[in-house]
């Protein structure tokens, strides 16, 4: 079964196509800036790959490039689009539609109806998905939640000290995301270390950031709660945050809920503490260079990571495994030694050596250490990818 994984952006396409009967990636590319002058849009196809700029008004003109360039006679690995048994979606919110669905227009109302909680999300998912159903009306489509992997959450653990009707009648509640990076995660450090009941710590590092606390491939707790702006600093919005402060902000600056809740999710995290970057590889190179913004960012980061991942060794009675994963995670060695460092009473010690050397799947905990550290490069869209076939079978 071949399988189409779309990650969608407000002004990109990116995908992935895989082969399930053989558990293989065929192709993937990417198109920015839809909607632009011009969108650079580019492919890879084997040992093939090409990138090029054309005018894409949409989304679903987006996909018709996607299909078009996988089905190209010369270098493409598909005979015709009908190859494609269907596309399945990375999808954040909505709501108590959780789990894995196929697309309709129940879940869209639902998704429209809480685009406040992901601002950056949902918009842009409803609306493509909606186009790609009047453009391909021949292929189903499914979205698979990131708030699925953390139903399993205990009721301790994912519920906020509000009014119990808030959370029966209006949905408020912790739901956790990255759902499916932390699924891939805890999947995969269990085949690597033989054990089905693995207590791990899997830290999700990247734009967006969370920890998540899991034993046995089951989500026992998530940094992230109502919305993708929760939990650690992300690279422009605000992470934990007191709602007190709002009204203050309001008065203060005189303007208001919904310019101070944009501030929040689009001019905060590490930019905004640093006035620089929300980016930790510019932020590394300016606080080494003494910049007192960048140092700070980095502090923050690193202390709120270091907040939860004590936390979590509380709620998993230990660990057996950390596992750094993301854009950050898998490249940033001083956030990884950082987070680690002075751990050695909780069994985790890092080797300095093997963290400087890391290229890919590693291990860089010293011998002695009783929690391993892994470095692990997520693969969200593989996971994505088996959601959606099984949804339509």
């Amino acid at each position: 079964m071949k399988v189409l994984v779309a990650n969608l952006g407000s002004t990109s396409f990116k995908y992935r196509l895989f082969d399930l009967s053989a558990d293989v990636q065929l192709a993937r590319g990417g198109i920015d800036r839809i909607g632009g002058a011009e969108s650079s849009c580019l492919v890879e196809i084997g040992d093939f790959s090409d990138t090029a700029t054309r005018h894409i008004p949409d989304h679903a003109a987006a996909v018709k490039i996607c299909l078009e360039q996988l089905t190209d006679a010369e270098h493409g690995c598909l005979g015709s689009v009908s190859e494609v048994a269907v596309i399945g979606f990375k999808t954040v919110f909505a709501g108590r539609l959780s789990g894995v669905r196929v697309v309709d227009e129940e879940l869209l109302t639902a998704m429209e109806e809480l685009s406040d909680i992901a601002p950056a999300h949902n918009p842009p998912y409803v609306k493509a998905m909606r186009q790609l159903r009047d453009a391909c009306p021949e292929i189903p489509l499914v979205a698979a939640l990131e708030t699925a992997f953390h139903e399993t959450i205990p009721p301790a653990n994912r519920t906020y000290a509000v009014p119990a009707a808030w959370q029966t009648d209006y949905q408020v509640q912790r739901w956790g995301f990255h759902g499916a990076s932390h699924r891939y995660i805890t999947t995969r450090i269990a085949e690597i270390l033989g054990r089905d009941d693995l207590r791990v710590v899997s830290c999700h590092l990247g734009g967006s950031n969370s920890l998540c606390a899991a034993q046995g491939g089951v989500s026992l707790a998530n940094s992230l709660g109502m919305s993708p702006q929760s939990g650690l600093p992300h690279n422009n919005r605000v992470g934990d945050f007191d709602p007190f402060a709002l009204p203050v902000l309001m008065r203060a600056t005189g303007k208001s809920l919904a310019e101070l809740l944009d501030d929040l999710a689009n001019q905060s995290g590490l930019l905004g503490i640093s006035g620089l970057s929300g980016d930790v590889r510019d932020l590394e190179e300016a606080a080494a260079d003494g910049h007192a913004g960048a140092q700070l960012a980095l502090d923050v980061f690193v202390a709120s990571i270091r907040q939860y991942l004590g936390a979590y060794l509380t709620v998993l009675g230990g660990a057996d495994a950390i596992v750094f994963t993301g854009g950050i995670g898998e490249n940033s060695r001083l956030i990884r030694e950082r987070v680690c460092d002075n751990m050695a009473w909780a069994g985790i010690e890092l080797d300095a050596d093997l963290n400087q050397q890391v290229s890919g799947e590693a291990k860089i905990s010293t011998a002695k250490s009783r929690t391993e550290i892994w470095v692990l490069p997520t693969n969200e869209e593989i996971i994505v990818a088996r959601q959606a076939a099984a949804a339509i079978s």
